[in-house]
């Protein structure tokens, strides 16, 4: 990972699950958590979607949204996202430019467990490079709940 803490996160326009496309600008204004995940519907990433989508409410009434991003394409995104009822906006990074740029591409060619928190400017509040898929909402929470 060639990014830390403090820096600005990288400029990127990606298309969401709704056929949208969000980028870094989007986001100027408010907090928000960036996750990476390898592989739409596999057990490891299910399960941290789902810590997600079970703390929702949490994060909504702090005004964090909440990111998935994989290689994957918009279409598996949508299955994943419909399967398990996420109420969150998962993010193609189908050409892999911004796991690239930073530098989080795992040997397979998809994104690595990392999970990035921003600001309201943009800049990497906490990162999380090493990712327990069952508690990890619950973690960054209660980093938020101290950093709000």
């Amino acid at each position: 990972m060639n990014i830390e803490e403090g820096q600005k996160f990288p400029d990127f326009r990606l298309e969401s699950d709704d056929g949208r496309e969000v980028s870094l600008s989007d986001l100027i204004g408010k907090k928000a958590v960036i996750y990476f995940y390898p592989k739409d519907d596999t057990p490891g990433c299910t399960k941290e979607a789902c810590s997600f989508r079970d703390n929702i409410n949490t994060f909504e009434s702090l005004g964090i949204p909440v990111f998935g991003i994989s290689v994957d394409s918009v279409e598996s995104h949508r299955k994943f996202k419909q399967k398990y009822s996420l109420p969150f906006k998962l993010l193609s990074d189908s050409d892999r430019k911004l796991i690239s740029s930073l530098k989080i591409q795992s040997p397979t060619g998809r994104a690595s467990r990392v999970t990035f928190i921003l600001d309201e400017k943009g800049k990497i509040l906490r990162i999380y490079p090493k990712v327990s898929p069952d508690r990890h909402a619950e973690e960054i929470l209660s980093f938020l709940k101290q950093n709000v």
